[in-house]
């Protein structure tokens, strides 16, 4: 019987596989074609090949593409990041800024926008907060033992609620630039181009096949922690290894993106229903459905006249799912 279940979720996992970069190509195609200015399936194919009116390759190369493809990438990341975290808390409800990711990188780009100075260094300065912050928690959370899953819950949100307050003081301190830090904290990809896309790129290409790595060591660790010691797993390095990896992916998706919540809690149910509970299949299609997800949801942002902030799109569909969740639990 478990062997004809495992067939059956590694042919539903190929499945899922094949089917998922179709929807998302197919994501990608509608993202690049829809905006205010209408561009014709040829005048498109005309554009992607760097011809016919420059108007439109302009359009195409330097605002629609490169905005996409920033969607897809901080989408991955997210859907990967919470998959990690899920599967290293065995908690359905944990989300990347369970540990305070959110918070450290909210708190780093508030300061800047406060005394109005370095701007452009944001992203770098979001990406610092984040990684900051979970060395923090972690170092809070540490014991003789290793990491305690607990102390390291309640360790991300003391430090979130903390750090969420002292960026609510420095936004009361800022009027005039009170607008421009609340869309970075709700999170969007507008004005997002190659710069950011060129610079997250490695980042998450790393992170994701380093994630992918760690899938059988999350298996492992489904079964429990004396069964994980007693083949052989180190519970410290492993579980350090699934938050850095983690932690290096939110950080990453956040520094360009802004706070966009519940990609990473939405993306690994989805995949899990999909293709099971294995991880060798769970992490690539959490990366694949979070990519399509948030391809879609800037795409959604788009559709009025007034450009709506993609987190609030994704908090719109990812709080009714979690009270779900917790209902069911």
């Amino acid at each position: 019987m478990p062997k004809l279940t495992a067939i059956s979720s590694h042919k539903t996992g190929i499945g899922a596989v094949l089917v998922i970069p179709c929807l998302l190509l197919g994501a990608i195609a509608l993202s690049i074609s829809f905006g205010t200015v209408q561009l014709s399936a040829m005048e498109l194919w005309q554009a992607l090949l760097k011809q016919g009116d420059p108007t439109n390759q302009t359009i195409l190369w330097d605002l629609r593409l490169p905005r996409t493809l920033a969607a897809l990438l901080v989408g991955s990341a997210l859907g990967t990041a919470g998959a990690l975290l899920q599967g290293l808390l065995r908690n359905s409800l944990a989300d990347p800024f369970l540990l305070g990711i959110s918070a450290g990188a909210g708190l780093s780009a508030v300061a800047l926008f406060a005394v109005g100075a370095w701007l452009s260094l944001i992203p770098m300065a979001a990406w610092i907060g984040a990684i900051a912050t979970t060395t923090l928690v972690y170092a809070m959370a540490w014991t003789k033992a290793g990491i305690s899953i607990p102390k390291l819950i309640l360790s991300g949100v003391a430090v979130s609620a903390f750090f969420g307050s002292i960026s609510s003081v420095l936004l009361l301190f800022s009027d005039e630039r009170i607008q421009v830090a609340l869309n970075w904290l709700i999170g969007s990809l507008n004005g997002r181009g190659w710069a950011e896309v060129n610079s997250v790129f490695p980042y998450v290409l790393g992170g994701l096949l380093a994630g992918c790595g760690l899938a059988q060591s999350l298996n492992i660790l489904a079964l429990g922690e004396e069964m994980a010691v007693s083949l052989g797993i180190s519970l410290k390095w492993t579980k350090v290894a699934i938050g850095a990896v983690s932690a290096l992916l939110t950080a990453t998706a956040v520094s360009i993106s802004g706070l966009i919540g519940f990609v990473g809690l939405v993306v690994p149910h989805v995949a899990r229903l999909m293709v099971g509970g294995d991880y060798r299949w769970v992490l690539p299609v959490s990366a694949l459905v979070g990519g399509l997800l948030l391809v879609t949801a800037d795409m959604v942002c788009r559709l009025g006249s007034v450009e709506l902030p993609v987190g609030a799109v994704t908090a719109l569909l990812g709080a009714p799912f979690f009270a779900y969740l917790l209902h069911r639990q």
